[in-house]
Parts: C-alpha cells; sequence; structure tokens
C-alpha cells in the first residue's frame, strides 16, 4: 500500500533527478564552449578543416559558427 508521503518523496526524486541532469548538462555546454577545449579539438585531425574546401561549404561553416556564437551568447544571458 502507498501512502500519500510515499509518492510525495518519489515525485520529489524524480524532480531531483531532472534538476541533476539539467545541471549537468549545463556543466558539459560551458566547459565544451571554453576556449581551452576549443583550441584542443581544433588540434584534433577530426575537428580540423581542410584548407582547400569549396567556397559554399565554407560559407556554410561560418554560418553554423554564428549560429552556434550566438546561441551560447542568449544562454549566457539566461
Amino acid at each position: 500500500m502507498t501512502t500519500r508521503n510515499n509518492g510525495d518523496r518519489n515525485n520529489n526524486g524524480a524532480r531531483n533527478n531532472d534538476e541533476r541532469r539539467e545541471r549537468l548538462a549545463t556543466g558539459v555546454r560551458r566547459q565544451f564552449g571554453t576556449e581551452a577545449t576549443m583550441r584542443f579539438l581544433r588540434a584534433l585531425p577530426a575537428f580540423r578543416t581542410e584548407n582547400d574546401i569549396p567556397d559554399r561549404f565554407r560559407d556554410l561553416l561560418d554560418r553554423l559558427d554564428g549560429i552556434e556564437s550566438s546561441l551560447a551568447a542568449n544562454s549566457r544571458r539566461r
């Protein structure tokens, strides 16, 4: 038999798990966005862009960088 208190405890546990997950996700996003991490990733061959890629792809990558920067700036304001 489940009492009302047990149900409240389960809801609080789920809420705490959601809050922990959100804090973890925020921390991971923040760490991946640091300049040190970006520098490290740029040094890895898989994350390096080739200098001779077509202009249309370079333009798309530039647009993607701009969008990512604006999203990061918006999340910092919150």
